[in-house]
């Protein structure tokens, strides 16, 4: 007997341990990796820096468009930063929108040591409005990468000032998006699904929060009546559940699929039809 609870004592820390290397992983910060500036693209800017709803100052790029009272948020993917997106502002800014970019916490410019997926990040996206607002935009609009797709999810059923929000590949929960990325790593699915829960469970643990109550697909039937747009890639192995999450959503919504497409690469393979979406989405509601 003593021996067999020898072994499922080690299989238990064997476990915890794998859960906690996995947690701090997924978690670290991420530095800069490339940098840009609106001005490579002609345009002029202002470097700003806002508190999060819970105080941590962020930092990001504002892009003003002279007469215009709308704005649209482009929020970045995790491990990322603004500066992967910044090529994509001259598209809305031609279209009449202000536009800002900023590195949510952990990421790039940004202070914190901490990612997580969406739980903390909606405060940096309510930041973003206050921010918005201080500078006479009323009518706000979010388009969200991946993680900033998670984070769009979660903070616009708090936020009244939110308008419209275009998700890119966010996913409809954590572990999914997680077993996602062990199977495209060349692990079997079930030890994905195993070790995405289990990664899930331990962050929350760490964070004094449940990550499972903070999954996009619990939060977005609460953004009707405003629109939400979902642009889904067939090959997306990030967001293998997007019936699911499509179906929660309430009316009106709308959806771009795009067959032979992976995970956030509508914009990639056909970007003048992406642009031209995304921008008539936010000019009908914005």
């Amino acid at each position: 007997m003593s021996i067999i609870l020898g072994i499922v004592l080690a299989l238990l820390t064997v476990i915890l341990v794998t859960g906690l290397v996995l947690s701090f992983y997924i978690c670290r910060r991420f530095g800069m990796q490339e940098m840009h500036s609106p001005a490579e693209f002609g345009l002029e800017y202002e470097e700003v820096s806002f508190p999060a709803q819970d105080g941590l100052e962020l930092r990001g790029y504002w892009i003003p468009a002279q007469g215009s009272d709308r704005a649209v948020v482009i929020l970045h993917g995790h491990g990322g930063s603004m500066d992967d997106h910044i090529q994509r502002a001259p598209y809305f800014h031609a279209a009449g929108f202000p536009v800002l970019l900023f590195d949510f916490r952990a990421h790039g410019r940004s202070p914190g040591r901490l990612a997580t997926f969406g739980y903390l990040e909606r405060y940096d996206v309510l930041g973003a409005v206050e921010f918005l607002k201080r500078r006479g935009v009323k009518r706000i609009g979010l388009l969200g990468f991946s993680y900033g797709g998670i984070a769009s999810m979660l903070a616009t059923p708090l936020s009244p000032d939110i308008h419209a929000v275009v998700s890119d590949g966010g996913p409809a929960r954590l572990r999914s998006a997680l077993t996602g990325a062990a199977v495209e790593r060349g692990l079997p699915r079930w030890l994905g699904v195993f070790l995405g829960w289990l990664t899930v469970a331990v962050t929350s643990l760490r964070l004094g929060a449940n990550l499972f109550r903070y999954e996009p697909i619990r939060w977005v039937g609460k953004i009707a009546p405003r629109p939400i747009l979902f642009i889904h890639g067939e090959r997306d192995q990030y967001v293998p559940d997007f019936d699911d999450l499509y179906a929660a959503a309430g009316e009106p919504k709308e959806v771009w699929r795009l067959p032979n497409v992976g995970h956030t690469q509508a914009s990639e393979v056909y970007p003048d039809e992406f642009y031209r979406r995304v921008v008539d989405f936010f000019q009908r509601y914005l």
